[in-house]
């Protein structure tokens, strides 16, 4: 669930992991949930027709309406509930500007996102299965169910996403700096994800995961 603490705002847990308060209660788990997968198909795919800049911006008190209209239970919905999701989202899906909101990555809608390509690191990891590993050394990776290539920060991440749409992924790895230089700016989206329009094959090699740290142990969420 989501709360809020008086002292230091929104927060996902039973209590603020600041100060240990328990906070007003703002949204459920399940509300939560709801909200998400509605508020993804407005910012990443434009359903319900938003109003919607070239950044993929919509005001927030457009995206309250149409969640409304759409789940006409929800009259109790406020901007600062979209705010409350939004600011805790644990990904980084979401960002705000002057009154609207966006989504970070994931669009399947075409955009001029204008992200920051100051500080990418000099690698980036993409999972693939073994059977698309071939051809994308040869031909190199373009965008297939969204507008944009999106590479993990790390091996594990790019691990754990690949394990949410195949059984066995493998991962590559991506040199930045020569994707750069043949023409395929790179930005960052969210804490983790980076954009890409096409990654070149010049700049991809299979990852060894001995060289890398799988996160074989870890519980975290995938992506």
């Amino acid at each position: 669930m989501i709360r809020e603490c008086e002292d230091h705002g929104y927060f996902r847990a039973d209590i603020c992991p600041i100060c240990g308060e328990e906070g007003k209660f703002i949204v459920s788990d399940k509300e939560i949930e709801r909200i998400g997968r509605t508020l993804a198909a407005i910012l990443r795919h434009g359903k319900f027709e938003p109003d919607m800049d070239d950044q993929g911006f919509v005001p927030i008190q457009e995206v309250v309406s149409l969640i409304r209209a759409r789940h006409t239970y929800m009259n109790w919905l406020r901007p600062r509930h979209i705010e409350a999701l939004a600011e805790t989202d644990p990904k980084g899906r979401y960002q705000f500007s002057n009154g609207k909101v966006r989504a970070t990555y994931g669009h399947t809608i075409p955009l001029d996102l204008r992200l920051d390509n100051s500080d990418v690191p000099p690698e980036l990891f993409y999972p693939v299965s073994p059977e698309e590993a071939e051809d994308i050394l040869c031909d190199g990776i373009s965008p297939t169910d969204r507008n944009m290539v999106h590479l993990s920060l790390t091996y594990r991440d790019a691990l754990r996403a690949g394990s949410v749409r195949m059984d066995d992924p493998l991962v590559v790895v991506i040199d930045t700096g020569m994707c750069v230089e043949m023409g395929s700016d790179i930005g960052k989206a969210a804490k983790t994800v980076f954009l890409c329009r096409h990654v070149p094959s010049d700049a991809i090699t299979i990852a060894d995961p001995e060289d890398w740290d799988t996160g074989a142990d870890d519980e975290e969420e995938a992506d």
